[in-house]
C-alpha cells in the first residue's frame, strides 16, 4: 500500500479471527517501529512481545480483575466500571499477539518517543493486513512491579503503549476526522523576514515561563502578535 493509504486505512480493531501471528511477522513490525525519530537519537524504547491467544487472554483476565479492584487508584473515570463488569468485555479482544512498547527511562521525551515508535508499528501492521489496537486500560496493570516480574521486564522500564495485533474479522468503518482547527498568519518584516505562526482555535497565543522572558524582545521584533 502507498503510505497515505496506510495512514487513511489504519483502524483500531477490536475483533480478531482465531489465527496465530508468527514471530518473524512481529519482528518485522518492531523493525519498523525502531525507525521512528527520537529526541537526540536516544531511542529510549524497548519491546515486550507476547504470543498466543490463550496466554494473552489469561493476562487480560488478571488485568481486568485488578482494574475492578483498583479503579480508584487509576486516572480512569468511575463510569468505566460498568464496561469492566461486563462478562463479555475482554481487555485484549481475543488477539493472538500483544506488543508492549516500554520507555527504558523516564527522561525528557522518552514517552513521546515511544509513542512515535508505537505509531510506526501500527502503520506497519496495517501495511501487512494486520489490525491493531492500543489498549490504554492495560497500562496501569502492566506497569505494576509484580506484572513486570511475571513478564521478566526490568522494573525501571515504564509501559507506554500496549498494542494488540491480529487478523481482523472485518475492517471497521472510519469514524471520520474533524478538520484541523488552525489559522495561519504571516507577517512580512521590512527586512524581508516572514514569520508564520499557527494559532489555536481560541485565538490566543499563550507564553510559558521560558517564553515570557523573551516576550519584550519578541514584541519589539514584531514577530509574535497576541490575538
Amino acid at each position: 500500500m502507498e503510505l497515505t493509504d496506510v495512514i487513511k486505512n489504519r483502524r483500531a480493531v477490536r475483533d480478531y479471527i482465531d489465527a496465530a501471528i508468527d514471530r518473524s511477522t512481529v519482528e518485522r513490525l518492531v523493525e519498523a517501529a525502531i525507525l521512528a525519530p527520537s529526541a537526540m537519537n536516544l531511542q529510549p524504547w524497548a519491546f515486550a512481545v507476547l504470543l498466543g491467544r490463550e496466554r494473552i487472554e489469561g493476562y487480560a483476565m488478571c488485568a481486568k480483575k485488578w482494574l475492578l479492584e483498583s479503579l480508584s487508584q487509576t486516572s480512569y473515570e468511575p463510569s468505566i466500571r460498568h464496561m469492566l463488569e461486563d462478562p463479555q468485555f475482554v481487555l485484549f479482544y481475543h488477539a493472538p499477539a500483544l506488543v508492549v512498547v516500554l520507555a527504558k527511562h523516564s527522561g525528557t521525551q522518552a514517552a513521546e518517543d515511544c509513542c512515535l515508535a508505537a505509531e510506526n508499528l501500527m502503520l506497519a501492521a496495517r501495511n501487512e493486513g494486520l489490525g491493531s489496537c492500543w489498549i490504554g486500560f492495560a497500562r496501569p496493570w502492566l506497569d505494576l512491579p509484580a506484572t513486570k516480574a511475571e513478564l521478566n521486564l526490568p522494573e525501571h522500564y515504564h509501559v507506554v503503549a500496549p498494542i494488540v495485533l491480529g487478523l481482523p474479522k472485518a475492517w471497521p468503518d472510519s469514524h471520520g476526522r474533524k478538520p484541523a482547527d488552525k489559522r495561519l498568519r504571516s507577517r512580512q518584516r521590512s527586512d524581508g523576514y516572514s514569520a508564520q505562526l499557527l494559532f489555536a482555535k481560541s485565538g490566543s497565543f499563550r507564553l510559558g515561563d521560558t517564553e515570557r522572558s523573551c516576550q519584550s524582545e519578541l514584541a519589539n521584533r514584531r514577530i509574535v502578535k497576541t490575538l
